[in-house]
């Protein structure tokens, strides 16, 4: 071949190569490697913290310093890992992977695993892949890396390189944790009250300290104030309540210094039951605001700094924006509370007490997930209370729901392995009697039961909190419980027992124990019919408040419904019965009311609850100058109540969960359903997190007329999408193209969505 041919042949094969790269960015066929890589669900597993802060030290220089520094350890001997898979075609399902783990950056980044290469794995499973190498050592730093193949025959690039550590003790079985971080806070303003006092905002509540950076003389005393609550202008110095107020003296030094100012330890939130907050981090305090009265020199936002104190949160992990103002100052208000009341790495009450009870973290529990890719402090929280019980026969019953939470979300069944007899006890089955229905008012709680749930308390039935006459409310002041008449067997407690044996039923089928499952789903379904046969009254068709009442209360009836109770020949006069009642319930009920609401698929009664202005509103503690949840509707349902619970924070998950509809349909969302209930709400946006990746949500709602949603779903899983029914004269199509399809109710269903991006329309 002469010289011109080969010239000729060689740019023949360059424009072959060309068109070939084309056609595969044109057809999406180039993916990205594998992304979130996780290690016991923990993202940042190889983050380093000095002082609180994030730092660029390494993990080996981190592991020689101990006093210095904190990092994540790895307590299980044979930890399991997860990613998120990443593709740009639809329809996308991983088909295989490959794991390195080495002992050495030098090895990962030859592709050598040295403590364990698991070869190419013909799998779809991309979370919670257990450990199969080399037995890892304590106290020692491991690398790692994965690749995939995907359906459409595209192997990924390897992932970046993760590092994690292991502790210096193993076990079988630890829910790993982050250490606290801290973020330096500046002011939004800083006024000039008088001369010498200057009132500075940071804009939001936060937990943490102040550090000043003065200018001054030996001698010199100027005062610290800080607080959670402003009036006319100044620092509230009696908030009252359990809102924050504290006053310190700051003697300076000549010329320029800096100051941190250390939080006094307050006796009610430092006594036995209470989190510590870790040395390395100091003693905090809720403020917004803060004085600086009877200094001299000028003041600029550079100087003033607050520690705020948090558990790792990334911000960026979610959004939610609509047509309606007010809905999405709820939604910031709610989503900003589960960072800043994670200050103590483990979900407490407030701070008042800063003591983990089951009704806070559950709420805590749906709404951290709503808004963040995290779930070890959510897992934590759950197993601590598990050996720390509170006093509330429903919130025993709470453990189960969380410990299935905990498994919908994350798909990984090694917290309901570890705590399966536990969480059998918690079902409080030895407190029924002959006909399913149980009790704490008939001599069955003993101390064998007692010590069963781990509780050195007395149960008592709460249904709600506060109740009349306690905590500041007078016998004349009504509680937070629509006036519930408790009876020795009551309504609520037994809907509780209900849906936890329901879910004790599924927790035991998942971990192939099919006769406890059977056993659990029959007393389930025994108690569902002895349930409505003794507190339903026939004439209304709504529940009472317990076998010897005719009262009917809102909790009598939201809790049936929200927990699948409820005859569908009933459910319109008991969604009826919840409408008229209103927010007859605290903020803690008001999780088991959206649930019911949206449930019972009264879309506009949701919309209207999230959205009001009144007094018993979400919007009311943004109106009282909250902007951290607080534990109640306003002070004066709670006189003692603290602003910084996250309770209150519940549309943090209904507006994912039930208004736009985001839901686990199997374990670790490899089934993910998506039914928004928009009601009158003209438009909405959301990113939502999975452990799968991010779920993208829009609609365009015209009620009755139009209906547009496009959803993007993460590669590695499937959907069923829910649209409005309104009349078999609508036409539906589904990216572009007409389909017919049958509506169940007032939805269409559709089945088997595949990942990327979709748009549906209905049109009247």
């Amino acid at each position: 071949m002469t010289d011109q041919l080969k010239l000729q042949a060689l740019k023949i094969v360059f424009l072959l190569l060309v068109w070939g790269s084309c056609i595969q960015v044109a057809s999406g066929s180039i993916t990205n490697e594998p992304t979130q890589l996780s290690v016991n669900l923990l993202t940042n597993t190889g983050q380093v913290f000095l002082n609180g802060y994030p730092v660029q030290t390494s993990l080996y220089k981190a592991i020689s310093n101990r006093e210095h520094f904190k990092f994540t350890e790895i307590a299980q001997r044979q930890p399991f890992f997860g990613w998120v898979v990443n593709s740009d075609q639809n329809n996308t399902t991983q088909v295989a992977y490959q794991i390195l783990v080495a002992s050495s950056l030098s090895q990962i980044q030859n592709n050598e695993g040295g403590y364990w290469d698991s070869g190419k794995i013909k799998n779809s499973q991309s979370t919670n892949l257990i450990y199969k190498g080399q037995d890892l050592l304590p106290d020692s730093v491991y690398f790692w890396k994965v690749k995939t193949w995907d359906n459409h025959g595209v192997e990924s690039p390897w992932s970046a390189i993760s590092q994690f550590k292991m502790a210096r003790e193993l076990t079988d079985y630890a829910t790993a944790r982050y250490p606290l971080q801290k973020q330096d806070d500046y002011p939004k303003t800083i006024q000039s009250v008088s001369e010498n006092l200057a009132f500075i905002d940071f804009g939001k509540a936060a937990f943490g300290r102040l550090r000043l950076t003065l200018d001054g003389n030996e001698g010199e005393t100027i005062t610290l104030r800080l607080g959670e609550v402003e009036k006319d202008g100044r620092i509230d110095q009696n908030p009252g309540g359990s809102r924050r107020y504290a006053e310190y003296q700051l003697d300076l030094k000549n010329g320029r210094n800096t100051y941190i100012i250390a939080i006094a330890p307050d006796k009610r939130n430092t006594g036995p039951r209470a989190i510590p907050i870790p040395e390395y981090i100091g003693d905090v305090l809720p403020f917004r605001y803060c004085e600086i009265e009877g200094y001299s020199g000028e003041l600029d936002t550079h100087q003033i700094i607050r520690e705020s104190v948090f558990y790792p949160f990334d911000e960026s992990e979610s959004y939610f924006a609509s047509s309606d103002t007010i809905l999405n100052q709820v939604w910031e208000l709610c989503k900003y509370s589960m960072k800043a009341t994670s200050f103590a790495g483990v979900y407490v009450d407030g701070d008042r007490e800063r003591i983990p009870y089951e009704a806070d973290a559950l709420i805590n529990q749906l709404s951290h997930y709503g808004v963040a890719r995290e779930y070890s402090i959510g897992r934590y929280t759950h197993e601590y209370l598990i050996h720390h019980a509170t006093w509330p026969t429903e919130w025993i019953l709470q453990s189960v729901m969380m410990a299935w939470i905990d498994y919908l979300y994350t798909g990984n069944k090694e917290s309901l392995e570890e705590f399966y007899s536990d969480l059998k006890a918690k079902t409080l089955l030895p407190l029924a009697d002959e006909t399913g229905l149980i009790s704490t008012r008939t001599g069955k709680v003993t101390p064998e039961v007692l010590k069963s749930i781990h509780l050195n308390d007395q149960l008592r039935d709460i249904v709600d909190w506060p109740h009349t006459g306690i905590l500041g409310l007078g016998k004349n002041e009504a509680g937070e419980t629509d006036g519930f008449v408790f009876q020795d067997v009551n309504t609520v407690v037994n809907a509780y027992h209900y849906y936890a044996l329901k879910v004790m039923g599924t927790i035991a089928a998942q971990l192939d124990k099919p006769d406890e499952s059977d056993y659990y789903n029959q007393r389930a379904a025994s108690l569902k019919s002895t349930f409505n046969a003794k507190f339903i009254d026939p004439k209304r068709k709504i529940y009472t408040d317990g076998i010897g009442t005719d009262h009917a209360s809102l909790h009598a009836n939201m809790f049936p419904l929200a927990f699948g109770l409820a005859p569908e020949k009933y459910v319109d006069e008991i969604n009826a019965f919840i409408r008229s009642r209103g927010m007859a319930c605290s903020v803690y009920g008001s999780q088991f009311l959206m649930d019911a609401v949206y449930d019972g698929h009264n879309a506009d009664y949701g919309l209207e609850l999230l959205t009001s202005t009144d007094e018993r509103s979400w919007y009311n503690m943004i109106r009282a100058g909250s902007t951290i949840t607080m534990e109640a509707w306003d002070n004066k349902y709670k006189p003692n109540q603290d602003w910084n619970h996250a309770w209150g924070a519940v549309p943090a998950n209904t507006i994912p969960r039930k208004l736009m509809g985001i839901e686990p349909l199997e374990p670790g969302f490899s089934k993910i359903q998506i039914k928004p209930q928009p009601g009158s709400l003209k438009q909405a946006e959301i990113k939502c997190p999975t452990i799968r990746g991010e779920v993208l949500v829009s609609f365009q709602n015209e009620p009755d007329k139009s209906f547009q949603l496009t959803v993007t779903i993460p590669a590695n899983t499937t959907a069923e999408v829910y649209l409005p029914f309104w009349s078999k004269k609508q036409a539906v199509t589904i990216n572009g193209k007409k389909v017919n399809l049958r509506n169940e109710g007032k939805f269409i269903r559709i089945e088997n969505v595949g990942s990327g991006t979709h748009k549906f329309e209905v049109n009247l």
